[in-house]
């Protein structure tokens, strides 16, 4: 299936937020990244499409970035963990905006190249730890059957704590729900991930 062309919902621009969806970002975000993320000024941070598109329903964003952002900037599960999971969700749903979203942030997190390739083939691809590779069964249990089986629950259990656990099936749940967002949306990618996007591998249809 071939990516839209056009956004099923086009992103809102912040010119024309309401209040609600304003007030929904303070709740997510600090008041300096908030101002950032408003900014119209040269130089600003960019506004993602993602966060534009969502404000469609800003009684929903609000508490969903404010919950999401437990996941990325509090989390107790290892952040280079939570992005294989996060990777292999995205090339599972063929999502490509999550796809290519988190290329940005892997190499950040220590994910080479090289692995960012091996995430295609999952867990029985060369390389990964005993954790990484429960991490990448786990996330495929997960998308196929709705629950981690037994005996990857039971290595996970050796390796990490009970927050940890809860933490790693909610971000392959979450993921695999902004997978089918993004997807439904027909949301677009950002201009500065497009170039990300030209020289991103390996490549997939959608």
């Amino acid at each position: 299936m071939s990516r839209a062309a056009e956004p099923r919902l086009a992103p809102i621009p912040t010119d024309e937020w309401s209040e609600e969806a304003r007030a929904a970002l303070a709740h997510a975000y600090s008041d300096d990244v908030a101002a950032r993320l408003l900014s119209t000024a040269p130089g600003s941070m960019p506004m993602p499409n993602a966060l534009s598109t969502l404000m469609h329903h800003p009684a929903l964003a609000g508490p969903f970035l404010t919950y999401n952002n437990v996941l990325l900037q509090t989390p107790t599960l290892d952040p280079r963990a939570r992005e294989l999971a996060v990777l292999r969700v995205a090339w599972r749903t063929r999502s490509h905006y999550e796809w290519v979203q988190h290329l940005r942030l892997a190499p950040r997190v220590g994910i080479t190249a090289e692995e960012i390739a091996a995430v295609a083939d999952g867990a029985d691809a060369d390389g990964w730890t005993p954790l990484e590779a429960d991490v990448l069964a786990a996330t495929d249990q997960l998308i196929d059957g709705y629950r981690v089986e037994d005996d990857t629950w039971g290595r996970l259990a050796e390796q990490l704590d009970e927050r940890q656990l809860v933490e790693l099936v909610f971000v392959v749940g979450t993921y695999t729900a902004l997978a089918m967002a993004f997807k439904s949306f027909g949301l677009q990618l950002d201009p500065e991930l497009q170039e990300i996007a030209n020289a991103s591998f390996p490549e997939f249809e959608e």
